[in-house]
């Protein structure tokens, strides 16, 4: 059996899918631990994980949209971030000895140090970000990003004529999507394991109050992701004004943090600080989902057949959004713009027309073909042993 060690960012958006891949590996009788900020990882895993703690710092959440995403995600926390548990990182791989790393693409210094130590790893992309090149028609800013790169690969004393992109592993990409959901030109090589959606248990939440939601009523899940508080306030206002416009038909689970919630908020709102989406989904209480078209989020309702209005944000987020608009399985509306009256309507018609929850189902079955977590653990360990990989797909 083989020791896996899984380098992963404080957010629950990658941990959550991985935490599946994870549990299918220690299900198959390998040995598995976790190393990041304990803080975020331990809540979210439960205690029979095995966690290696990197320490805590407050990163800030990201701001701004377009090219200042792009920086506020680069310089306020991939690369701190990076910096900030180099060290713990080093100590945690000669510690834990593992045979094979998984390193999220927002973690680079897990490469890195697997670079350092001659280990073979995997690169995880929960994203579509770093899959499509984004970019491409802006070499400048494609540059920028490898001069943050080449400055973490010196900082970590490598040599410099061995540079190799942090983000994608040569040996294998586990990427949680699916060709539906990325780019049309995405290489189509055996190093892309394309998985789809995992979908496993995960920890209960025994405070989320599931007396308050009525059978009777059609439920809508609002969630604008982990890291988007600092400018998800205003959108969440609109579109609690929004929900309030259908009446006592519809009731919503509002998932953020109080600060960035209205102070009043009508009885069929239920706001909690985390929400347990898969176990939403899964007993088929939710009519759509309202959410910031992050790629967790929409793989797993689409996953679950459930239609999607997306007001996209960031990063891959307006890409992804397009691909579920294009597919039939949604609508979007404009972060920033959207009124409470638009949002409203373009909720009313997802919930309405048949057709798109249809598409989100046949979406669905194409990201769930993609075998998940079973998949995933199969790369690893083949990358384990060291056999060659098989075709994606």
């Amino acid at each position: 059996m083989s020791r896996f060690l899984l380098v992963m960012p404080p957010l629950a958006g990658h941990v959550n899918p991985a935490a599946g891949i994870a549990a299918e590996l220690a299900a198959r009788g390998h040995q598995v631990a976790w190393t990041g900020t304990e803080t975020v990882l331990e809540p979210l895993l439960g205690p029979r994980a095995t966690v290696f703690g990197t320490g805590t710092r407050a990163f800030r959440a990201l701001g701004g949209h377009g090219l200042a995403s792009v920086r506020s995600l680069w310089e306020g926390f991939v690369v701190p971030y990076a910096k900030f548990t180099m060290k713990p990182l080093d100590a945690v791989v000669r510690e834990y000895r593992p045979d094979v790393l998984l390193v999220d693409q927002y973690t680079p210094a897990g490469a890195l140090l697997a670079h350092r130590h001659g280990l073979p790893w995997a690169s995880f992309a929960p994203g579509a970000m770093e899959l499509g090149r984004p970019y491409r028609a802006l070499p400048q800013v494609e540059a920028w990003m490898t001069g943050h790169l080449e400055a973490l690969w010196r900082r970590a004393r490598l040599p410099e004529e061995e540079f190799t992109d942090p983000r994608f592993s040569p040996h294998l990409v586990v990427a949680t999507s699916g060709r539906a959901l990325l780019a049309e030109d995405l290489p189509d090589t055996p190093r892309y394991a394309l998985v789809g959606p995992v979908l496993t248990e995960r920890p209960a939440d025994p405070s989320f109050p599931w007396e308050r939601l009525d059978p009777a009523r059609r439920t809508v899940l609002v969630t604008m992701g982990t890291l988007s508080d600092a400018v998800g306030a205003d959108f969440l206002d609109r579109a609690v004004r929004a929900l309030a416009r259908h009446g006592e038909g519809i009731q919503a689970v509002v998932a953020a943090s109080a600060g960035a919630l209205p102070t009043a908020l009508p009885d069929t709102v239920v706001a909690v600080e985390r929400a347990p989406v898969l176990e939403l989904l899964s007993r088929g209480s939710l009519d759509a989902v309202l959410c910031h078209g992050g790629m967790n989020t929409v793989g797993e309702a689409l996953a679950h057949g459930v239609p999607l209005l997306l007001a996209p944000i960031r990063n891959d987020q307006p890409f992804v959004a397009q691909r579920v608009a294009e597919a039939g399985a949604g609508l979007r509306v404009p972060f920033t713009r959207a009124s409470p009256a638009t949002v409203a309507e373009r909720l009313r018609r997802v919930l309405d027309d048949p057709s798109f929850r249809t598409a989100a189902q046949r979406l669905g079955r194409e990201l769930l073909a993609g075998g998940g977590a079973v998949t995933a653990a199969d790369r690893l360990e083949a990358l384990a042993a060291g056999t060659p990989a098989s075709p994606s797909h």
